[in-house]
């Protein structure tokens, strides 16, 4: 039931972030109506990789056996949140919507962090530690793609980004399993159809 739940609010409700975003935008923003199409695709995809991630976590609370592993998935995914939050609002002062595959996205993301928590509690945080690692790499280059002078998606990104690798250390910290190099290619490949197609879908 909780897990539905979850799922629930993350597709239909509304997100709502324990607080603001930390990081601070450099200046005020101003765009173009190029600019704002470049961004608002952006911040698609990374709305699409909150929502993996609630379903991902959730996935890998619900497998796990550990109570203490569990609290710490419940607290990442609760973090995560606000993520979701900050990149929902974001797409709609961009006048743009988040992706509308997003029911998709989750159940493919709740499928496999099932299988990575079937496999047990080290390759489960290896799964959390790999994903983590590739998405701050993923949230590297976006910083590198959003117009300069979307000061306020690119203090989101930064934001998204120091937590992600937090999260990556942390999974780490508790024993992580590293993946095998064929399995990082499969994630790499995957998330690349991933974010291609949530850019524009």
């Amino acid at each position: 039931m909780a897990a539905a739940d979850t799922a629930l609010r993350t597709l239909f409700a509304t997100p709502h972030a324990s607080g603001p975003c930390q990081t601070l935008p450099e200046a005020p923003t101003a765009l173009t109506d190029a600019e704002k199409a470049q961004s608002a695709g952006l911040m698609r995809v990374n709305h699409v990789g909150e929502v993996c991630a609630q379903a991902l976590y959730t996935a890998q609370a619900l497998t796990t056996s550990n109570p203490a592993l569990r609290a710490h998935y419940t607290a990442a995914c609760i973090e995560e949140t606000d993520h979701l939050a900050w990149t929902a609002q974001r797409l709609q002062d961009l006048g743009s919507r988040p992706s509308l595959l997003n029911p998709l996205w989750y159940a493919g993301a709740f499928g496999l962090g099932l299988i990575a928590g079937r496999m047990g509690d080290g390759v489960s945080l290896g799964f959390v530690a790999e994903t983590e690692t590739q998405v701050g790499a993923h949230l590297d280059s976006h910083l590198q793609e959003l117009p300069v002078g979307d000061h306020a998606s690119r203090a989101i990104v930064a934001q998204m980004r120091d937590d992600e690798l937090r999260h990556a250390d942390a999974a780490r910290d508790a024993g992580a399993a590293a993946l095998p190099p064929p399995v990082q290619a499969l994630m790499r490949a995957a998330a690349k159809v991933m974010t291609t197609v949530a850019q524009r879908v």
